[in-house]
């Protein structure tokens, strides 16, 4: 039986999986133990917490959605990279409105 997707494209293994698995675990019981069994100051544990996330997700774009710079790849990687442009000019410009909405309220 054919598979539908034949195409050639690289759909991951099973070891590439259990890869991702594991280092998805690992990334995810760290930070949780050093918030319910705090022995660091809340910055630097809160930037451990931020850096395991963005590591976190760069892995499950690699071993679970395949995201790579092959070739194959490069418009999938292209609309990754604008739709997350698109998320930070929103967030980061509707807080700044915010924010000094805030301060202009706050003068008065």
């Amino acid at each position: 039986m054919a598979n539908a997707h034949s195409d050639g494209a690289n759909h991951g293994s099973v070891k590439s999986y259990v890869i991702g698995f594991i280092l998805s675990v690992i990334l995810t019981v760290i930070p949780f133990g050093l918030v319910m069994y705090p022995s660091l100051p809340k910055m630097t544990t809160l930037a451990i917490v931020l850096l395991f996330a963005v590591v976190q997700v760069i892995v499950h774009l690699v071993y679970f959605l395949h995201l790579d710079r092959s070739p194959a790849q490069r418009n999938n990687v292209t609309a990754l990279v604008f739709a997350a442009l698109v998320i930070v000019l929103l967030v980061g410009l509707s807080l700044w409105i915010m924010f000094s909405i805030h301060t202009e309220m706050m003068a008065k």
